[in-house]
């Protein structure tokens, strides 16, 4: 059976780069797309892609309604759908603008990969998203162990996690010459730190409890007085591995290396969260939990603003749309207080207490 068509891997070689280096995506959206072009070839068992027809989209469309998940079994999700379908159309259309291909695919074409109105709702609703409150990660904090250089490394990892607000492939990639612990800053240096968007940008410390701020002071010391690892020296090094009885390999301390991705930083959320027994929250999720906390201490757009840049945020419309949503919990309480008479000074010409809200008819 087919496995691959050869014209095709160079054209998608030739799309990739496209898509890296002119469009500047990374290589996990690159890899994204990589997969829904993989889809699509395993429906067309492959065939030439200038024997693309109209009649190949719909079809796929189609198909891949009916495919389920491998892990949960379940029908792929409308998300998956549109963004597998949105991939092939943007790949289709700068096909139809390429040598070779003019003549045979056009830039309408691409359109038949548009999932339907109705989908595409469903795949875009906004859904809320689980956050962990303070309370919560200060408890997992509590409960990890720190016998060990490893422990005392992962529990850092957590704490430093919530006091910076910085991404899992930025915590990866930090060297100790990026924190200044008398000052409280964190210096996210896109040369060297794997921000978003390559986005250089300072962050201080967001005032969460001293205990938390404590732990990443202590492991910073710890790196710096007794293993005399230098400012080129990782913050969070990788885990040295070794031989060791019956042939099995086994956890040596710390290597004087970063990881290699962030795979790592959300095995420790998962292995944390789990041993305190809550469920697991991934390290983004710890920005959504600054993003609020923000909400309830700032007392000015001035200052929200401020913790909207700590954040790496150029827009604070970015740190409310995306990062400020209230919980259903949350925004219960604060409508039914919202209807409940609060007594004040201000007398109504009826001689009632008036309602802060106001007490003009709606």
């Amino acid at each position: 059976m087919r496995k691959h068509h050869t014209q095709n891997e160079r054209t998608k070689r030739a799309y990739f780069a496209w898509l890296k280096h002119a469009k500047g995506q990374s290589d996990g959206s690159v890899d994204a797309v990589a997969k829904a072009l993989s889809r699509f070839e395993s429906y067309t068992r492959f065939r030439d892609f200038k024997a693309f027809h109209i009649e190949q989209a719909k079809g796929f469309r189609e198909n891949l309604a009916e495919q389920r998940s491998q892990r949960s079994k379940d029908y792929l999700s409308k998300a998956t759908l549109y963004a597998t379908l949105s991939a092939l159309k943007q790949f289709f259309f700068w096909l139809a603008g390429q040598p070779g291909y003019k003549s045979r695919i056009s830039y309408s074409d691409a359109e038949y990969f548009n999932l339907s109105a109705k989908d595409t709702r469903i795949a875009k609703a906004h859904r809320e998203r689980p956050v962990p409150t303070m309370e919560q990660i200060r408890h997992v904090l509590q409960t990890m162990p720190d016998a060990t250089e490893i422990e005392r490394r992962d529990r850092a990892v957590i704490a430093f996690a919530i006091l910076t607000g910085a991404r899992d492939g930025a915590i990866a990639s930090f060297k100790l010459k990026h924190i200044d612990i008398d000052q409280g800053r964190v210096d996210q240096d896109a040369r060297e730190v794997k921000t978003k968007f390559s986005k250089s940008f300072e962050t201080w410390f967001f005032p969460v409890a001293n205990d938390i701020r404590q732990i990443v002071i202590d492991w910073v010391t710890y790196l710096r007085k007794n293993k005399l690892w230098g400012l080129e020296d990782p913050l969070f090094p990788a885990t040295r591995v070794v031989i060791g009885d019956g042939q099995q390999f086994a956890a040596a301390g710390l290597d004087r290396k970063h990881w290699s991705n962030a795979g790592p930083i959300r095995g420790i959320f998962k292995a944390a969260f789990a041993a305190a027994g809550l469920p697991y929250f991934n390290p983004h999720s710890f920005r959504k939990t600054l993003a609020l906390l923000g909400g309830q201490i700032c007392k000015s757009p001035e200052e929200y603003k401020a913790w909207s840049q700590n954040l790496g945020h150029e827009s604070v419309l970015t740190t409310f749309s995306s990062y400020g949503d209230i919980g259903r919990h949350r925004q219960a309480e604060i409508i039914r207080a919202l209807g409940v008479e609060q007594p004040t000074h201000t007398q109504s010409s009826l001689g009632g207490d008036r309602n802060l809200c106001g007490s003009g008819a709606l």
